[in-house]
């Protein structure tokens, strides 16, 4: 992880702002969108690169915490973001879906920011990071068809053409970079700094897609800052209620501080670049749905901020 990531909600309001400021001007305003997928797959391509196919064994080296990561994480998430959305989000469709989107894809990169500030088993919640990534790809279209597949929401096809443009491709391609860096001697020397760039460049990348996005389409959040406030209460009730079940189940399966936090994280923080590359190709006249992806980062990682801060404390009053 490196120090701009740290800064990540503020890097992408900046982002917002900017775009909604230079999109005033026709020439960026109509040129803007056709870089926002250039942008996103480059981010996407160094998330992948930093993932190794011999990574997915170690993920299955505690193998509780894998068991009951993966229980949150796939089952007991998806159904409670969709009673969230049910309850609150249901005259708003784009907006549920766009919800459903963020809460059904486990975080891969940022939640290490917060594991490593709260002191937590940070090889072990690096650990499960390939098989939380490849899991949320094959199960995305499964639960979008599933919860909304009866309202006609979107099309199955191009959902699935926008998972092999936007995630199997750049992840193939990193994967075959990776394999040449490491079997031509030439380029070996090389390696490091390659994936090393795109890996610190991530946020980068995605603030340039967000900055496009909004400089193409400022209107949208000038328009919808209801939005905000309609995510708002299904978002914290989301964290709220899983930040206790984590604790209860941790202290039930008597797990470490460590392992506890890392639990806490790796089934809190969200995937909202991922699910974002998806949402822009296969929403693409449906704009509300991008758009809550890119808000929920405004408030989740304030959340988690204040969650690593929590769990500071009861580390220190010794309460696990």
């Amino acid at each position: 992880m490196n120090a701009l990531e740290k800064f990540q909600s503020i890097i992408i309001l900046v982002a917002i702002i900017f775009g909604l400021v230079f999109g005033q001007l026709s020439i960026i305003n109509n040129s803007a969108g056709y870089f926002i997928i250039p942008f996103l797959f480059l981010m996407l391509f160094g998330i992948f690169g930093s993932i190794s196919l011999k990574d997915f064994k170690r993920s299955f080296s505690n193998f509780k915490f894998a068991k009951v990561t993966l229980l949150m994480n796939f089952i007991w998430t998806p159904l409670f973001a969709y009673i969230l959305g049910a309850i609150f989000l249901n005259q708003h469709i784009d907006i549920w879906i766009g919800f459903i989107m963020l809460m059904v894809t486990p975080c891969t990169d940022w939640y290490l920011i917060f594991t490593d500030i709260a002191k937590g088993n940070l090889p072990l919640s690096t650990s499960i990071l390939p098989l939380n990534l490849i899991l949320q790809i094959i199960l995305l279209p499964i639960y979008l068809l599933l919860f909304f597949g009866v309202f006609g929401s979107f099309d199955y096809g191009i959902l699935l053409e926008s998972i092999l443009l936007m995630v199997f491709l750049p992840f193939i391609l990193a994967q075959i970079a990776r394999y040449l860096f490491t079997t031509m001697k030439s380029l070996n020397s090389f390696k490091d700094n390659f994936f090393s760039f795109f890996e610190s460049s991530q946020i980068i990348f995605l603030s340039l897609a967000i900055f496009c996005m909004f400089a193409s389409n400022g209107y949208l959040l000038v328009n919808n800052l209801w939005v905000i406030l309609l995510l708002l209460i299904p978002m914290f009730l989301f964290f709220i209620l899983n930040f206790f079940i984590g604790r209860l189940l941790t202290n039930k399966l008597n797990f470490c501080y460590a392992d506890s936090v890392s639990l806490s994280m790796t089934t809190l923080a969200r995937n909202s670049p991922i699910a974002l590359a998806i949402a822009v190709i296969a929403f693409p006249n449906q704009p509300l749905v991008a758009l809550a992806l890119v808000i929920g980062p405004l408030i989740e990682l304030p959340v988690l901020a204040i969650i690593s801060q929590i769990l500071l404390f009861i580390k220190r009053k010794n309460f696990l």
